[in-house]
């Protein structure tokens, strides 16, 4: 049975949202790959899997989650400027890449390029999300890649606000959040003071 828990799409970035799919306030964390299901179905809220009627991969679950955490890994280290074993994401780029072929189009009488997933198979599903985060670790700025500064948040996000000075999440729910704790704090302080 999937997942019940919402995943958040707040990160601009597939592969940040990705990594999203496990997030929470301090110790209180939702897992939204729980089981095989729930990957295919948050691929498919992604919009990178189109229908699937299939059962889902056996294990697709466990290589989400390895993925998910490999990702992790190597984005901290290249934000810190050291290197780390990028294992799992290889994998997943190699066995999964897809397959491009020209194709006649008899209706527009010219040739087309088609992309076709390689299999079904986990690393074949799996394979866009890979591609995004090569995508971020080679061509963005990874100083633009924040984790929410809301106390406890978990999630991350890829600053594209024209000044880059994003702080939250989503101002819906930490931004509130944090802009209602510091309103009480003022108040708080200025009750003290009198």
């Amino acid at each position: 049975m999937p997942s019940e828990i919402a995943p958040p799409f707040i990160a601009s970035n597939l592969a940040l949202d990705f990594m999203n799919t496990q997030f929470g306030v301090a110790d209180e964390r939702q897992e939204c790959l729980d089981d095989d299901s729930s990957v295919v179905a948050w691929l498919q809220q992604a919009g990178v899997l189109a229908e699937y009627r299939e059962s889902p991969p056996s294990g697709i679950a466990q290589l989400a989650r390895e993925l998910r955490n490999n990702m992790r890994d190597l984005l901290t280290s290249a934000q810190q400027g050291r290197a780390a074993d990028p294992a799992v994401v290889n994998h997943v780029l190699e066995r999964g890449y897809p397959i491009e072929k020209i194709e006649w189009q008899s209706t527009a009488s010219v040739f087309q390029k088609k992309t076709y997933q390689r299999s079904m198979g986990s690393e074949s599903l799996l394979q866009p999300v890979a591609r995004a985060l090569v995508k971020l670790l080679t061509e963005a700025d990874l100083q633009l890649v924040k984790q929410c500064e809301a106390s406890g948040c978990v999630l991350l996000f890829h600053d594209q606000t024209k000044s880059h000075r994003r702080r939250w999440c989503s101002m819906a729910s930490c931004g509130n959040r944090m802009k209602a704790a510091a309103h009480r704090a003022r108040k708080s302080e200025k009750a003290d003071t009198k």
